[in-house]
């Protein structure tokens, strides 16, 4: 008996799902694996021996399951140790392989999950262990290098986009309407609030601002765009990315707070929008300024989801199971984007080792000269990604989702 093994790990996505249908459909279509288990909240729920048979999910689960928003398997920020300093868990996961005749591991994830593959695949290899250790990417934040995109960034692009819109129409009702602020995820990198350069009326970008984390945050510039702006048009609409810091690397949300970490040593943010409210009434430009802290709903809104969104994360899980059939092992499966109009891409293996603990960063030649927003480039790159729109099983005028029992 030969069966596999599949769980997701880090923050959730919109249509980190539809990767797990992809190793459940190529099991359908391939056969090669006698059953399909799925691993509970990541490698530490796997390491507690919390796992389910997926196997024989109907084609309606499969269906509703791919369109559920969320990690259905749960997750997990569960940081291996290096195996040269303590092997106890990498002996314990490959006992926990056995148990269930499992050949290959399918870890859907970020960059972190990326480095877990990695380490597994070493150790497997070092020890003589004939195991497959496979990676499918997944994370809004699009910061995983090599792969175009990252399968999750094109929904919370497109979330983001329609909300500034949205939002932008909502503040423009007045004559005189204030500053609206609102604060995207991206602790890093910028790509997520870049994508609110989508929304345009007319043809013209509806955020007066975007501010990304490649570029040092400077308060008294942001000040004289604010007011030069307010001062011409009695309205400044704003977009940041959470992870703005100033020149000497300082969070602007922990700016005055408490300093708070994960067990990866990232920084707890939040609250972005608040500091620049704070900056604004501190100036004295106006006291209408309104803040909107988009929070999980960017990575959860599974009705404003891109169907190529959902597609890309089913097609990488999908070769990556191909993959597994020829016994490769110890890579993540990336996307290349073939060409934009029309829209084709292809699915390569790309080594951990270039991917594990970095960075893609939202390119700088894309940012304008001013550090507050971003060039025509950006969209032509976020675009294609939106496109599309679910097609939802509903239920009493709601999506219908599935929730396993855990």
């Amino acid at each position: 008996m030969k069966n596999c093994l599949v769980a997701q790990s880090g923050g959730p996505t919109a249509v980190i799902n539809a990767s797990v249908v992809g190793i459940l459909q190529g099991n359908l279509d391939k056969k090669y694996y006698d059953k399909v288990f799925g691993g509970f909240n990541g490698i530490e729920g796997i390491l507690n021996d919390h796992l389910i048979d997926l196997t024989n999910l109907s084609d309606e689960e499969l269906k509703i399951f791919k369109h559920t928003p969320s990690s259905g398997l749960g997750s997990c920020r569960y940081k291996i140790k290096d195996y040269l300093e303590n092997d106890e868990e990498y002996i314990k996961f490959f006992q926990i392989l056995d148990k269930y005749n499992i050949q290959t591991f399918f870890y859907i994830g970020g960059n972190d999950s990326m480095d877990t593959v990695n380490k597994f695949s070493k150790y497997a290899k070092l020890h003589g262990i004939e195991k497959q250790i496979i990676g499918i990417p997944k994370t809004v934040d699009n910061d995983l290098m090599v792969t175009d995109h990252t399968p999750g960034f094109g929904s919370a692009a497109k979330y983001i986009a329609q909300r500034t819109l949205e939002t932008y129409l909502d503040s423009s009702v007045y004559v005189y309407n204030g500053i609206a602020i609102i604060e995207t995820m991206g602790r890093d990198t910028g790509w997520l609030a870049a994508s609110s350069t989508l929304a345009r009326i007319n043809g013209r970008p509806v955020a007066d601002l975007i501010y990304l984390p490649e570029v040092d945050f400077c308060k008294e510039q942001f000040l004289k765009d604010v007011r030069r702006i307010y001062e011409e048009k009695r309205k400044v609409f704003i977009v940041a990315s959470e992870g703005l810091k100033d020149s000497s690397g300082k969070y602007l949300s922990e700016i005055g707070t408490s300093d708070e970490h994960d067990e990866f040593g990232h920084a707890k943010l939040g609250g972005l929008g608040g500091y620049l409210k704070s900056v604004i009434d501190g100036a004295g430009i106006t006291s209408r300024v309104k803040v909107l802290e988009l929070g999980v709903a960017q990575r959860a809104a599974m009705c404003s989801a891109s169907a190529r969104d959902i597609n890309s994360a089913f097609l990488a899980a999908y070769e990556a199971y191909k993959y597994s059939i020829l016994g490769d092992t110890g890579f993540m499966v990336a996307i290349k984007r073939v060409s934009n109009n029309p829209y084709e891409i292809e699915i390569f293996k790309a080594n951990t080792e270039d991917i594990a603990n970095h960075i893609k960063y939202f390119p700088v030649e894309w940012i304008n000269k001013e550090g507050n927003h971003v060039l025509d480039e950006a969209f032509n790159y976020i675009s294609p990604l939106i496109m599309g729109e679910p097609d939802l099983v509903m239920e009493n005028g709601l999506p219908k989702y599935i929730e396993f029992e855990k």
